[in-house]
């Protein structure tokens, strides 16, 4: 099943939670179906925190010439950093190196305090596509994550949650104005969706909505104002924001 969050119809409510079936979006609360527009498509969750797992791809930890973690290493994304399908990432001012990271985001679904590995898919809400965006040279230089990645807009995350995805695992992509920049696939994570989500949990509360970004492949690089960027998932679908220069609004 799709869940998407949708700006309603009239302009003027909040927005609302549907499931998707085809062309038509039906309101999980209950009610009418109404039809969409991919211009209707807001993030799907609204969540207290974005958990990022960093160095979870051999080859993405090589391309970047660190070592692989012992065990899963982990930053916070604010969520101020969020924005949702066909939304802009601003460029800022102070960086001269943004890049993209095409990342797998769990969504939690029920609230996850020291859970076991073999008990986390049923707490989990689904599955959705989420851009890691990077000031690479400000985290090159400062060793720290905050301000690298945690920039008004460099959190796209959607186009919805998917509730299931395939136990074997799913490919990962991204495209920069067509032209492929990572080719991945989840199988290749050092730790798994199960292992990481238990592991955040004996450390912080995750609650509903909340979001861990499971890493990202090779591949990353540099976005320009003017470029479009995709992250697309299998068997979930495709993430797509235009670049655009300027400090934040």
């Amino acid at each position: 099943m799709r869940v998407a969050r949708l700006r309603a119809l009239d302009g003027g409510g909040p927005p609302e939670y549907y499931r998707l079936e085809g062309s038509q979006a039906v309101p999980l609360n209950g009610g009418k179906a109404r039809p969409f527009a991919p211009s209707d498509l807001l993030s799907p969750v609204t969540p207290s925190k974005i958990v990022a797992v960093a160095r979870n791809y051999a080859d993405h930890a090589k391309e970047l010439q660190n070592e692989v973690p012992k065990e899963p290493l982990f930053f916070l994304k604010p969520p101020s950093a969020v924005i949702g399908p066909g939304d802009p990432i601003r460029l800022p001012a102070w960086s001269a190196e943004v890049h993209h990271e095409a990342e797998l985001g769990v969504v939690v679904g029920t609230r996850m305090r020291a859970v076991p590995a073999d008990q986390v898919r049923e707490l989990l809400l689904g599955f959705t596509c989420l851009n890691d965006v990077t000031a690479r040279d400000v985290q090159r230089a400062e060793k720290h994550f905050t301000r690298s990645k945690g920039a008004d807009t460099f959190c796209p995350i959607g186009p919805w949650v998917e509730t299931e995805l395939p136990a074997e695992g799913v490919a990962i992509s991204c495209r920069v104005d067509g032209e492929v920049r990572q080719q991945g696939h989840s199988r290749d994570m050092i730790f798994g969706i199960e292992a990481l989500l238990s592991f955040i949990s004996h450390v912080m509360t995750l609650e509903p909505g909340d979001v861990v970004a499971t890493g990202t492949p090779a591949g990353v690089g540099p976005l320009r104002a003017g470029q479009n960027v995709e992250v697309e998932i299998e068997g979930i679908g495709l993430l797509q924001n235009p670049v655009v220069a300027g400090a934040q609004p």
